[in-house]
């Protein structure tokens, strides 16, 4: 799903993870972590002398109370175990520190990829869309945090609107195969993957168009 080169999830994702990292690191008031091995490649090259290490959020490599603060952008939705994984983070964190997290409104419809799926379930009702996963839906990131033992736990929302010049430019991340939207796109056949393209081209309000997308924002102290 995330196994692939930095450069394609920088044109599926980046567009709308780029905004959101400094207001994500103004509510945290905090910095963070990744498990794929392309993205830490690419992270070290960016960010030369930084300590930059392969971990999964449910293991992470770093001995107790190490850090001031602990986020994760955007990586709740796709940890194995969301509680174990910010367990982890606390653990990490020094007591009275910051452990923060943020994930798209995917539940609620406001996630970046909206549109996308929306053509998708009108052309395969069955479609399994991103709806439910971790901390999707409104108040279940803070779930997570009560439920990994964090206390002082506030939730809040954070909105991105980025603009794209045509529907050209914003098609062609899904055909890269990035996250289950892109592995869906990907598994179709030509024909169908067509048949969604111009699906979602007539639901596009025209060009340019903009789109604002919502991430659940969450921080809690250990």
């Amino acid at each position: 799903m995330f196994d692939v080169a930095a450069e394609r999830y920088d044109r599926f994702m980046g567009t709308y993870a780029a905004p959101l990292a400094p207001q994500f690191a103004d509510f945290a008031g905090v910095t963070a972590v990744d498990p794929s091995e392309p993205f830490v490649a690419a992270a070290r090259e960016r960010h030369p002398g930084v300590d930059i290490r392969r971990a999964a959020a449910e293991e992470l490599p770093f001995v107790d109370d190490e850090f001031d603060a602990a986020l994760a952008q955007l990586v709740v939705h796709f940890m194995t175990d969301p509680v174990a994984g910010l367990q982890e983070m606390a653990r990490v964190t020094r007591p009275g520190g910051v452990v923060a997290a943020c994930v798209w409104d995917h539940g609620g419809g406001r996630g970046p990829l909206n549109l996308f799926w929306d053509a998708a379930r009108e052309l395969e009702p069955s479609v399994h869309d991103e709806s439910d996963l971790a901390g999707a839906r409104e108040g279940h990131l803070a779930q997570l945090f009560e439920q990994a033992g964090l206390r002082e736990v506030e939730d809040g929302a954070i909105a991105v609107t980025v603009e794209h010049p045509t529907f050209d430019e914003w098609w062609e991340p899904f055909t890269l195969g990035v996250g289950p939207a892109g592995g869906h796109a990907a598994r179709l056949d030509p024909a169908d993957r067509d048949r969604l393209r111009e699906r979602c081209r007539e639901l596009q309000p025209g060009e340019p168009f903009t789109v604002t997308a919502q991430a659940w924002a969450v921080r809690g102290r250990v």
